[in-house]
């Protein structure tokens, strides 16, 4: 099974479970709306993005992050305050480093979710 299949698969399962999409009478009041437009505005950056992608695999401290983009330490530093503002990943300290992962889950699932749609969309 390749990766998208497997991810397909998990996105699939994990609509299925999903209550809220079993009840699709739920309303959602424009307060929530709203919410859920601003959280995909952090998805919206490229380097964010790229960010994200690296996390997917555990956690990467700041320094690597920048190597492994080719980024000045200070970009990754900016993007990362903004992604930890928006709840998306969460610091941890050893010292003087600082190591960063997924907030949870979730947003592995979004992200893949959207990759996932993309390469539908490619023909891959």
């Amino acid at each position: 099974m390749t990766l998208t299949e497997r991810w397909k698969k998990c996105i699939y399962e994990n609509m299925n479970n999903c209550s809220y999409i079993k009840n699709a009478k739920n309303e959602v009041s424009m307060d929530v709306l709203f919410e859920l437009s601003e959280f995909f505005k952090f998805f919206g950056d490229t380097t964010r993005i790229r960010i994200i992608h690296l996390m997917l695999s555990g956690e990467i401290s700041v320094n690597d992050i920048a190597e492994k983009l080719n980024l000045e330490q200070s970009v990754v530093s900016h993007q990362l305050r903004i992604l930890r503002t928006a709840n998306l990943v969460k610091p941890r300290r050893d010292g003087r480093k600082m190591f960063y992962s997924l907030d949870d889950e979730h947003i592995g699932l979004i992200f893949n979710t959207g990759l996932t749609h993309i390469l539908h969309k490619k023909g891959k």
